[in-house]
């Protein structure tokens, strides 16, 4: 039986992974910072250590094949930085690999890292990337155009009756479900590929996606298109006067609204069936709130 070690295993992402991985017959070791919180994991094995502290992976992929990591920060609130966790951490983990003779190392990037390098969530990403593929170990790098769970934001504009777009929102881009995402890096392991690519089946403009948000909730299509510049003043001004937890998403996702962001498409979760499943459940609910 082939054995697998997933890293950030309690993310977004993560969860999928372990359940995608378990599917395929795979034995699959679950790296988490709380055990009692993982214990829903579609995992053989949980492992409780800390990333950013190389003394507490001694020994944990000892027997293991395959290392897929999707370790990273989305929101900072524990204090660490991109540097500490998106490279050092990852760079952990590679070294124990390194030491314990894994055959292959997965990780999970961002599409256009290249054009992003800049921005420091990116930029310690890639700069783990440019590690990864210098080590003795075969490595399978995935680049993800945007996740359905970064959608949800444009139904969050949509529930409050207005969609803020930046530019002519022209920008295309074709997101992905975290199950479909979770599937197409197995196959890239087991394939062997370097490198992929990768997004949703279906490819939008932002202003699509606005207007499927609206048509999720039965709700008037209200679009206010913003001037550019706003965007770029933004990305300046935030670093100065915002804290790091905020300012560090908000700076890479301003940035990728300004790229097409279109990987090769893969799987078959709609981005309109997504929403129109949230804002279902969340009528449900209110109704529930209603009800004397």
């Amino acid at each position: 039986m082939q054995s697998v070690f997933i890293a950030g295993a309690t993310g977004y992402l993560g969860r999928f992974l372990c359940a995608a991985y378990r599917s395929r017959g795979y034995l699959v070791t679950a790296l988490v910072r709380d055990r009692e919180r993982a214990e829903d994991l579609d995992a053989d094995v949980l492992i409780e250590a800390e990333a950013t502290r190389p003394e507490t992976l001694s020994g944990v992929m000892d027997g293991i094949d395959l290392v897929v990591s999707a370790l990273g920060i989305t929101r900072q609130a524990d204090g660490l930085s991109y540097k500490e966790v998106d490279f050092g951490a990852n760079l952990n983990l590679l070294r124990e690999a390194e030491r314990a003779g894994v055959k292959r190392f997965g990780y999970v990037h961002v599409l256009n890292s290249d054009a992003m390098r800049h921005v420091p969530l990116v930029s310690a990403k890639a700069d783990f990337v440019d590690q990864l593929r210098t080590s003795r170990i075969a490595s399978t790098v995935v680049a993800p155009s945007g996740y359905f769970s970064d959608m949800e934001e444009f139904l969050s504009m949509a529930r409050a009756g207005r969609a803020w777009l930046f530019g002519s929102g022209a920008k295309r881009i074709n997101p992905i479900h975290g199950a479909d995402l979770a599937a197409a890096i197995a196959d890239a392991t087991e394939a062997g590929l370097g490198w992929l690519d990768v997004g949703g089946p279906d490819t939008f403009t932002q202003a699509e996606i606005a207007r499927l948000a609206f048509a999720a909730l039965d709700s008037p299509v209200r679009i206010t298109r913003l001037p550019d510049v706003l965007r770029k003043a933004a990305l300046a001004v935030l670093p100065r006067v915002a804290p790091r937890r905020i300012h560090g998403p908000a700076q890479f996702f301003l940035t990728a609204l300004s790229r097409d962001m279109v990987g090769k498409a893969q799987g078959t979760r709609r981005l309109s069936d997504h929403f129109r499943h949230l804002a279902g459940s969340t009528n449900a609910t209110l109704s529930k709130e209603v009800t004397p």
